[in-house]
């Protein structure tokens, strides 16, 4: 019953949804002091998908990130148990197997991850797995891992403590309140809609779980989450009284267990999924009464699960089933939640959890409130950013294809450079036809077919460059190729894939001199390489700036960071009231890069422009032609050579690359992939951002001072917090590595060891060609200089190594000034 009491018509945060997210969520806030909050629930706390969670909580996760959201979760569950109404928190461990000796690596893998946030996972034995799950069958396994610190509760359980603890500092939730519309005016939040009335506010936050597309729909915006099909048994009673298990994964079989009373829950991810209302020609369209139900039982669905969960544990071909849950689960295209603030100002999304939302719900909640409080997440959560999905996601096509592929690939191991096969191809360059006829192999980002490196460069006199183990799996010569026939000649990159922002209006040049940390607004035709901070100093974006006239600038950044910085420039934009114009326009022209010491002797021969030092300087751009093609010539390099990029209106495309490839032949230039784009940038010390650089690193620790302008007039976003930082003594700072075997390649977030402790975490990594080196870097204690003997953790081995000076190649710059 509603009872009497009135909806408000006012609140500054309403949540739609109560379900653990939105519990969560307003939770957080109330805690954080912020109770002018209204949870609005279409039927009742927990009826959407939370009710029929399975309920497992796993910490680890590849991701950093989500890793330490978890543990957060863990210690908020722990201190829930302890209050009056309990949530049936039970930390009884996990194990998780290895029916596999690759699946035994990736665990070997994941416990060096561990060792980096000292959660105490272990490898086990079989025999000691089986002592900890006595109904296991053994045959098959060839290790597991153990983290005592995993369980299970009730979601239901913990939706209720949440909600109760909120309500309980003054937050109003409203059940039996369904959502209408959501006004929107002058590109901000206003009001909210329902059938008891309407409500102003600031905020909206759609914790709409599998309704949440739906929700954002209201507001104008796009939320791309499917509901699928995710199926479990719980079965009759099979345990004695006092029994108490550890939750079980066999990913090779694809499989789950946990304890349920005295029986058990088993679960899986099944090869043929099914969504649930989503079609490829529509949007989802969950029944207007689909509130507190469940789906029909799909046994044929369930035949693979069923005989692989038998296979382990043969107990479950022999007990009755008490109950089939088949339950719509929120899956996102990429298996990560959709966070924070979208384009319609206040209206954010905390959605998607994709079946592992309880073991989240904790950190979702705090990195929410802080992100509605302080516009600012407190983590580097980037990769969860719903701001990450492009356009395409608009199309209910290709986001059902790339969900489909995302849980039928749940449980697969996910090797270095794994591609996905959904939806592709899409987003192509001109000059696609000519690299599928030179020979390329492809790799896909944000959408985009880009060249990984060409097979036809491969050669059999550089295999003996092929790293050991995991690194060396998809590993071509051609990249070592391409990478030393850039070094000893020139090499030909197709960089169209760049995202590229176009940010102009009157107050354009003092906006992005206030939103970066160095001075953008120079002469016209200059460019400048910048980070764009938070308030806490930390790097959100890193990217060059080039002006292209007085009041005219474009941004290049990653391929895909596009969406975030464009979403966090105009966040900034909205900050300062600033009257920029902020537009993506990465498809409007291409962008060829010519690297290489004879870069310059390729270029000159098809234009009629001086190109020496004097005529066209490091660092700027000119408006000139090549062959018979208008481009703009941008002198800059992410490899560490002489070279220019050039940007061209799309129709020129297919010409200026025939142009370039053809006339350099002769001088030996290569054509090249973004593998050897890397080995080149990481020899050289140039940061990437999202590994080397993230919101929660400064430019100072990242050895960016040389960006940092302090000085300058009228600050710049996130300077005091530098400042603040600048007071203390550095704690850190981003160091590379040289490994001792040159073919033990780290893959990223491996533990890095000083004297036995564990001291930090490998950014980023990969083979150094021109140096015949393995190479990591890593942030360590800023008194571990060049020369400190280091050791990585690579799959369980201690594998040593040495602080570098940087940058290792190239010292003096030499090759970049090219001054002969």
């Amino acid at each position: 019953m509603l009872g009497d009491r009135q909806l408000p018509s006012a609140a500054r945060v309403v949540i739609v949804g109560g379900g653990v997210g939105g519990a969560s969520v307003a939770f957080h806030l109330a805690r954080a002091g912020e109770t002018d909050v209204l949870l609005v629930e279409r039927s009742e706390l927990t009826s959407g998908s939370t009710f029929h969670s399975a309920g497992l909580v796993g910490q680890l996760r590849a991701d950093p990130t989500l890793t330490r959201m978890n543990m957060y979760s863990v210690e908020l569950y722990r201190k829930l148990q302890q209050s009056e109404h309990g949530l049936g928190w039970v930390e009884c461990g996990s194990i998780k197997l290895a029916s596999s000796r690759e699946r035994l690596e990736e665990i070997r893998r994941q416990i060096s991850w561990a060792r980096t946030y000292d959660l105490p996972l272990e490898e086990i034995s079989p025999a000691e797995a089986k002592d900890l799950f006595p109904a296991l069958d053994l045959d098959g396994v060839v290790g597991a891992a153990f983290l005592p610190s995993d369980g299970y509760l009730d979601p239901a359980q913990l939706c209720y403590a949440l909600a109760r603890e909120a309500r309980a500092a003054g937050v109003q939730i409203e059940q039996h309140t369904r959502v209408l519309g959501i006004d929107v005016a002058q590109g901000r939040v206003r009001s909210v809609r329902t059938d008891r009335g309407d409500i102003d506010c600031e905020v909206v936050i759609d914790c709409g779980g599998m309704y949440a597309a739906e929700i954002g729909r209201m507001a104008g915006v796009r939320v791309p989450v499917v509901p699928m099909s995710h199926q479990y048994v719980i079965t009759e009673p099979c345990l004695s009284r006092g029994t108490t298990l550890p939750t079980l994964r066999d990913p090779d079989l694809l499989v789950y267990f946990r304890q349920e009373v005295d029986g058990l829950v088993m679960g899986g991810y099944e090869r043929t999924p099914e969504p649930w209302t989503a079609t490829p020609t529509r949007f989802d369209a969950v029944p207007h009464d689909f509130n507190g139900r469940l789906l029909p039982e799909n046994w044929a669905r369930m035949e693979e699960i069923a005989a692989n969960a038998a296979v382990r544990v043969p107990r479950m071909g022999e007990l009755g089933i008490r109950q089939v849950i088949n339950g719509p689960e929120a899956f996102t295209p990429d298996n990560e939640f959709c966070l924070g603030e979208t384009d319609v100002a206040g209206f954010f999304v905390a959605a998607g959890f994709c079946a592992h939302g309880i073991a989240g719900a904790g950190g979702i909640g705090q990195v929410m409130a802080a992100w509605v409080l302080h516009g600012d997440p407190g983590l580097d959560v980037w990769h969860m950013d719903v701001s990450r999905f492009g356009k395409h996601y608009r199309s209910p096509s290709y986001t059902l294809a790339r969900t489909l592929e995302t849980y039928r690939t749940y449980y697969d191991i996910a090797y270095p450079n794994r591609q996905r096969s959904a939806g592709r191809p899409l987003r192509m360059s001109p000059a696609y036809p000519a690299h599928v006829a030179a020979g390329a192999v492809f790799t896909e980002k944000a959408g985009w077919e880009r060249v990984d490196y060409y097979r036809p460069n491969e050669s059999a006199d550089l295999e003996h460059l092929r790293p050991s183990g995991w690194a060396g799996r998809d590993w071509s010569s051609a990249i070592a190729a391409e990478h030393l026939g850039t070094r000893s000649a020139a090499g030909l990159f197709d960089e169209s894939s760049f995202a590229k922002l176009q940010v102009s209006g009157p107050d354009a040049a003092e906006f992005l001199d206030w939103v970066c940390d160095n001075r953008v607004a120079r002469r016209i035709g200059d460019v400048t390489y910048t980070q764009a901070l938070n308030d806490r100093g930390g790097i959100e974006c890193d990217f060059t700036v080039t002006r292209l006239g007085q009041d005219e600038f474009l941004i290049v950044t990653g391929t895909a960071f596009g969406g975030h910085d464009l979403s966090w420039l105009r966040r900034q934009a909205r900050r300062r009231r600033s009257a920029v114009s902020l537009e993506d326009v990465t498809g409007a022209s291409v962008c060829f890069a010519l690297w290489g010491p004879q870069a310059r002797r390729i270029l000159t021969g098809l234009t009629p422009e001086e190109l020496d030092n004097a005529a066209f300087p490091f660092m700027t751009a000119q408006e000139l032609t090549v062959a018979d093609v208008p481009v703009r010539a941008q002198r800059v390099t992410f490899v560490g050579e002489l070279g220019w990029e050039l940007y061209a209106s799309c129709e020129y495309g297919a010409a200026l690359w025939s142009a370039l490839s053809e006339h350099g032949r002769p001088l030996g230039l290569v054509l090249g992939g973004y593998r050897a784009i890397e080995s080149m940038r990481l020899e050289k010390g140039y940061r990437a951002w999202s590994s080397d650089l993230t919101a929660e690193t400064d430019p100072y620790e990242a050895g960016l001072a040389f960006c940092v302008k302090p000085d300058k007039e009228g600050g710049f976003c996130g300077r005091d917090a530098l400042l603040a930082a600048g007071e203390r003594p550095p704690r850190r700072r981003l160091r590379p590595i040289v490994v001792a075997d040159p073919r033990a390649v780290a893959l990223g977030s491996e533990p890095v060891r000083i004297e036995g402790a564990v001291r930090g975490r490998v950014t980023s990594a990969g083979s150094a060609y021109s140096l015949d080196a393995s190479v990591a870097y890593a942030y360590l204690p800023v008194d571990a200089g060049p020369g400190t003997p280091v050791e990585l953790d690579l799959f369980g081995t201690w594998t040593p190594g040495t602080v570098a000076a940087e940058p290792l190649f190239d010292p003096s710059g030499a090759r970049i000034r090219a001054d002969s």
